[in-house]
């Protein structure tokens, strides 16, 4: 049966939401030394990061795609999440030492070291390009969520785009607000909130689904794998993943670029790697990293049974048609506030912002540490009064900035899927993951001059390449592009090589 979710529930719900987050935010802040906003005091323990994790890796995004994604996609996100297990064991390995060898805070310190000014200025920009991006798309898919529950009256006095500047205002002051002291130590500790209350949504969801459809868990089980329906998951392996080469979604090619995804994404990303530099130890944020790949593998699981039985529900309902949905992304909002009852739509939408906060805390924070160390040269342990008011002035900028972006996303895109944020992705963290690798695996110099001239060349051709394949060979290469990207950017590192090797690093 159809319910109208009520608006004034909704309002409710996220201000004691809002509200237990920043009891939270006061209490973890409040004897916050000038450098706990960067580094959390090197005392984070290692459970609580891991956990944590989960809602800062999952976002807002995967909560509402993913399920909805299975009725069209199968489980053809399954060898992605397979992949990334491997890459947080390659992090664990191979960059988590190194960034603890160096003592760095900013992990685009290792690049100025390694190459020289200019690879470590490009290496910064990267990161901020990419994660103003992938964060703004993330941010706006809630954004739309919640500009849904808006009584029409209200959009229809005040306009729909003045309706929707207020809710982007409103949800990125919070957001300012709940950072700006504590960083990430304020961070580390919310994210466990978060994730909770993420996962308790899932869990409800489906315990609630199965309830209005009369299973048991053996029947669901049974129900999600006997489907005839070809559009969810069936008795035929085949059917489960794609196995078509020329496919994006082809399971090979979901699985290779799920290691590197997760090595661009979390082992090269500022706002990821800055709660593993806040462990104690090395041998703590190694811990931290392998539990944190099992812990996204089996979350992720659950998202795509999520989507399945999803799936069976709006077949019962006639199909998407008949729910009035237009897309998969409606599907999980639709049916959790229209069709399971007030107290599920509640649970849903504070699950939805607890996907939300942590991954748009973690941008914002990341992005101000970036700019405060790696442009302005503040020390950790030397903060004075001036460079901590010039720091949440920066802080600041970077939430307007948050503002325009998803002002501008407003205007030019109607679509929100998980698979944008990993496209982007693929573009703009291809180069860094060109420039690290090169480091590592090789010993040799480079010209630094030539560096930004190959990080910008290199996306340039991999959006070439995968034009002339989708529209001459049928060829779509998928997450993939991350890696022709990185591959490209070190051929182009190499050529720009010099004769002499650094025996240091």
């Amino acid at each position: 049966m159809e319910h109208q979710f009520p608006f004034p529930i909704f309002l409710i719900a996220f201000i004691i939401y809002t509200l237990l987050l920043f009891t939270i935010s006061y209490f973890t802040s409040r004897r916050a030394a000038t450098g706990s906003f960067f580094s959390g005091d090197k005392r984070a323990p290692w459970p609580v990061i891991a956990y944590g994790m989960i809602g800062a890796s999952i976002t807002g995004v995967s909560f509402i795609s993913v399920p909805g994604n299975v009725l069209v996609q199968n489980f053809y996100y399954l060898p992605l999440v397979f992949g990334f297990i491997i890459g947080y064991i390659a992090i664990a390995k191979i960059l988590l030492p190194l960034y603890y060898r160096m003592g760095l805070t900013s992990i685009y310190g290792y690049l100025g070291q390694r190459f020289g000014q200019r690879s470590y200025r490009t290496g910064t920009v990267v990161f901020m390009i990419s994660r103003l991006l992938g964060a703004a798309v993330r941010i706006f898919v809630v954004i739309v969520v919640f500009y849904a529950f808006i009584p029409q009256d209200i959009v229809q006095t005040l306009s729909p785009t003045i309706v929707f500047a207020i809710i982007t205002t409103i949800f990125i002051v919070l957001l300012y607000f709940y950072t700006y002291k504590g960083g990430v130590k304020t961070i580390i500790w919310t994210d466990v909130l978060q994730t909770t209350f993420m996962l308790f949504a899932i869990a409800a969801t489906i315990i609630y689904i199965c309830k209005e459809m009369g299973w048991t868990f053996t029947a669901m089980c049974s129900a999600v794998i006997n489907t005839e329906n070809s559009t969810i998951p069936g008795t035929n392996f085949s059917d489960i993943f794609d196995w078509n080469w020329a496919t994006g979604t082809n399971a090979i090619k979901q699985f290779i670029s799920g290691i590197f995804i997760t090595i661009a994404m979390t082992g090269l990303d500022q706002s990821m790697m800055q709660k593993s530099l806040a462990c104690k130890d090395i041998k703590a944020a190694q811990k931290n990293m392998y539990t944190t790949g099992i812990n996204i593998l089996l979350v992720n699981f659950f998202f795509v049974i999520l989507g399945a039985i999803l799936s069976i529900f709006v077949a019962s309902k006639g199909g998407m048609e008949a729910l009035g949905i237009t897309k998969t992304d409606q599907i999980f909002p639709t049916i959790a506030s229209n069709y399971l009852g007030i107290g599920i739509g509640v649970i849903f939408l504070i699950g939805l912002i607890s996907a939300s906060y942590p991954s748009a805390g973690n941008a914002l924070t990341s992005m101000t540490t970036t700019f405060c160390i790696d442009f302005l040269g503040y020390k950790v342990d030397s903060l004075d009064v001036e460079k901590e008011h010039k720091r949440k002035v920066i802080h600041g900028l970077f939430s307007v900035l948050f503002i325009v972006i998803i002002m501008v996303l407003y205007f030019v895109s109607n679509d929100a899927v998980v698979n944008l944020v990993y496209k982007l992705a693929s573009y703009t963290y291809g180069p860094m993951l060109g420039l690290f690798f090169f480091g590592i695996l090789t010993k040799h110099r480079i010209n630094d001059k030539a560096t930004p001239y190959i990080a910008i060349a290199s996306p340039l051709i991999c959006l070439l390449i995968n034009f002339l394949g989708k529209r001459y060979l049928g060829f779509d290469l998928g997450f993939s592009l991350l890696i022709i990207n990185g591959v490209i950017t070190f051929v182009g590192l190499w050529l720009f090589k010099e004769n002499s090797k650094n025996e240091s690093l």
